[in-house]
């Protein structure tokens, strides 16, 4: 089963701190982490996200989306990078996500992603991504 580990702040002084933290140190701590996961064979894909000053937000409250530049308005909704890995269960997923180097005010989100086995595998749509996929065209290949 996959998951996601989603990073994000939920308190502004985790936000300060992280500032005030020389890059080249959460560089390494994220680096050793990364590393005990691909030791372990557990980790599929990870990234980190810019600065949410640099992002965009679609609000699909009317009739057309309307885009808006910058960031969220909500700090729990900043979120700061992911994680995917490949494990057994949520519980084990759970376990990566308590070794990750954050500090307080930071969480983890985990969340199972979706196989083709959560869909109707007659679907069209359905069959149509699972060839995308094979064919690496999802991902830009």
């Amino acid at each position: 089963m996959k998951f996601m580990l989603i990073m994000r702040d939920i308190d502004q002084a985790a936000v300060d701190a992280a500032e005030n933290t020389d890059f080249e140190e959460i560089i390494a701590a994220m680096g050793a982490y990364n590393e005990s996961m691909v030791n372990a064979g557990v980790l599929s894909d990870a990234a980190g996200l810019s600065d949410p000053s640099e992002g965009s937000v679609v609000d699909f409250s009317d009739d057309d989306p309307v885009a808006t530049d910058g960031p969220y308005g909500e700090l729990r909704e900043l979120f700061n990078g992911f994680w995917i890995v490949e494990v057994s269960s949520q519980e084990e997923a759970v376990e990566w996500a308590k070794r990750a180097p954050l500090d307080a005010g930071s969480q983890m989100e985990v969340r199972r992603i979706n196989g083709p086995e959560d869909f109707p595998q007659d679907n069209e749509w359905i069959q149509k991504e699972q060839e995308w996929i094979a064919e690496g065209t999802s991902s830009g290949q």
